[in-house]
């Protein structure tokens, strides 16, 4: 068993930025199941929101969040998010984070969908994660190890506070590990859908291993579906950013209808969800959609890695026309924490996409992911320096032994296509019970005691993704509204009066446990 101050689960912005607040006495260990620049932070391409300019404030970028988020954010989180936003932004640029400029040597800043004001900090032109990422990176100090490779796949709980993991190296070995303060930064799970702009790695693990653990859940029916994924071959190939969109990119349909502009005043930029519903009305209708570039200026050079995307799939640019289709691309929610990163159970805490603040409410606006996640990573690490470190981890944290193993899952084939029929952009009450009954027929819930020592890593990450396509599906069928990232069809409209609560779920085992604990408490008083 190996043993740590602070312990980090995933290699995004939120984990490096975290590792690299936290004071240099303070071991810290990160552990990712791939290598660290195979995350959705390292692939962001559009860029970090703050308000900058002369002509913007705070307050402008606080009311665009509200604005996207259908108000069902955390007032109280919006605010200190993006009235901190300037001073992150400044203080990577005198760390020497080198962020485009333009030839007066200022900022240059991009507008982006549901924003008021040109408030978007791009670096590398079109590859703003990589170059925040890589400079994250470049700058960890020597008190933060970083193992790549290594798959958590459970959370071990003692005395009602998580104390450690388990997890399985490439030779797929066991390793406990101990830690005082456990954070899990594992990103979303858009790879539960057939087509999704997410990494690899994007399949929901973190929310599932606290699920199972006894951490409390919220809002995992809002999930943010981009409206342009490059689209050949009947496949998905990359995300192609909104900043395009936002430089003079039209959306249009085969015959040069452009599909926006009678439907948000906003157009082409209107908020993600309206335009991810409008092109998924079009496709529903056998119409393509293509993202028209004729008049963004030199695109080549303003948008260099979507250029190569396309050359890479044989997108002819002469025609000046993408093929695009929306799909899974944000979590908005997740497990549910506090502004700084604490969850319900003692010992844990979520950062990033995985956890679920309050901030981006129903939809993120756009360029609020990377800011979350240098935001989140810099309130956590504030919070774990005042902490005492000397008191002892307790021994024997693996708990009890554990019989049932797992029985036959579908295939990824299954779980993708049934999520973006049934749960995705579109959805029904019909749709939804169908997805509902798919997944109990897999009796998911009886595999709370489960010995995943055995299993492999594909196995436990199908195991995780159904647990969290559960979790999107009970959301979806529960909320009788469409808000956000959530649209029913048999519900269209927002419910102001009902609806507009979060939706808290607790692992049903674990709610027995605290109603057995409870019954206890009072036969013997």
């Amino acid at each position: 068993m190996r043993q740590t101050d602070v312990l980090i689960i995933g290699s995004g912005v939120a984990a490096f930025q975290l590792a690299n607040k936290l004071r240099h006495d303070i071991n810290v260990i990160i552990i990712t199941k791939s290598m660290i620049t195979e995350t959705n932070s390292y692939l962001a391409q559009g860029g970090i929101a703050a308000a900058l300019s002369d002509q913007d404030n705070s307050a402008k970028h606080f009311k665009d969040t509200l604005e996207a988020g259908r108000y069902h954010n955390d007032p109280e989180a919006v605010k200190t998010l993006t009235s901190e936003a300037p001073a992150l932004i400044k203080a990577l640029q005198q760390q020497g984070c080198l962020f485009d400029k333009d030839k007066q040597g200022q900022l240059l800043l991009g507008l982006e969908g549901a924003h008021s004001e040109k408030r978007i900090v791009h670096g590398g032109g079109d590859a703003t994660g990589k170059t925040l990422m890589d400079f994250l990176i470049a700058y960890t100090s020597s008190h933060v190890e970083i193992l790549e490779n290594y798959y958590v796949y459970e959370l071990l709980v003692k005395n009602n506070r998580c104390v450690g993991v388990k997890a399985k190296g490439s030779d797929q070995q066991v390793e406990i590990f101990a830690a005082r303060h456990i954070i899990l930064a594992t990103g979303g799970c858009g790879q539960l859908y057939r087509y999704s702009s997410n990494a690899e790695t994007a399949t929901g693990d973190g929310i599932a291993l606290a699920y199972l653990a006894g951490a409390d859940i919220t809002d995992m029916e809002f999930i943010q579906f981009h409206p342009t994924l490059l689209y050949a071959n009947g496949k998905t190939h990359g995300l192609v950013s909104e900043a395009v969109r936002g430089e003079g990119g039209r959306l249009i349909t085969a015959d040069g209808n452009e599909l926006m502009r009678d439907v948000h005043p906003l157009s082409d930029l209107a908020p993600r969800h309206i335009v991810s519903q409008t092109i998924y009305q079009s496709l529903s209708r056998g119409e393509q959609v293509y993202l028209d570039i004729t008049h963004v200026k030199n695109f080549t050079a303003r948008f260099p890695t979507i250029a190569q995307l396309c050359r890479k799939n044989h997108i002819d640019l002469t025609s000046k026309q993408i093929p695009v289709v929306p799909g899974s691309h944000f979590l908005m929610g997740g497990i549910k924490t506090d502004v700084i990163g604490q969850s319900s159970l003692p010992g844990l805490y979520a950062l990033g996409e995985t956890a679920c603040t309050g901030v981006h409410g129903a939809n993120r606006l756009a360029s609020n992911s990377l800011l979350e996640g240098l935001f989140a990573g810099k309130k956590l690490a504030e919070w774990l320096n005042k902490q005492d470190y000397t008191w002892d981890l307790p021994h024997d944290i693996e708990g009890k032994s554990k019989k049932s193993e797992l029985a036959c899952l579908p295939n990824l084939h299954d779980i993708k296509h049934s999520m973006m029929e049934r749960v995705g952009i579109v959805r029904s009450h019909n749709g939804l019970l169908a997805q509902k009954n798919w997944l109990n027929s897999f009796q998911l819930e009886e595999y709370r005691h489960v010995n995943l020592d055995a299993a492999t890593t594909e196995t436990i990450t199908r195991f995780f993704m159904l647990v969290t396509a559960a979790l999107i599906t009970n959301g979806a069928l529960q909320r009788t509204e469409s808000r956000g990232g959530h649209y029913r069809v048999d519900f269209p409209c927002e419910d102001n009066n009902n609806w507009r609560q979060h939706q808290l779920i607790q692992r049903l085992g674990r709610r027995l446990e605290k109603q057995d604990e409870q019954t206890k408490i009072k036969t013997a008083t």
